[in-house]
C-alpha cells in the first residue's frame, strides 16, 4: 500500500475531469421532461469511474472524490 492514500478509489490516478449533468425529477417534471435536478460528475481520466455530487463546489467535489 503506497503512503500517499489519495487518487482514485479505483485506479489511484489523480487526474480528474468534472462535468455537469441534468436529470428529470418525479411527477409532472418527468411527465413531461423537465430537467430540473442538476449534479456535478467528477471523473477519473484513466479508468472512467465516476461519482455525482450534488450541491458541492468544483473543489470540494475533487477533495472528495481523490481522498
Amino acid at each position: 500500500m503506497k503512503d500517499d492514500d489519495r487518487g482514485c478509489p479505483k485506479c489511484d490516478h489523480t487526474e480528474t475531469e468534472i462535468d455537469e449533468i441534468s436529470t428529470t425529477g418525479g411527477g409532472l417534471s418527468k411527465m413531461f421532461d423537465i430537467q430540473n435536478r442538476s449534479f456535478m460528475v467528477v471523473s477519473c481520466t484513466n479508468c472512467g469511474y465516476s461519482e455525482l455530487y450534488k450541491g458541492q463546489s468544483s473543489g470540494n467535489m475533487v477533495d472528495l472524490f481523490l481522498g
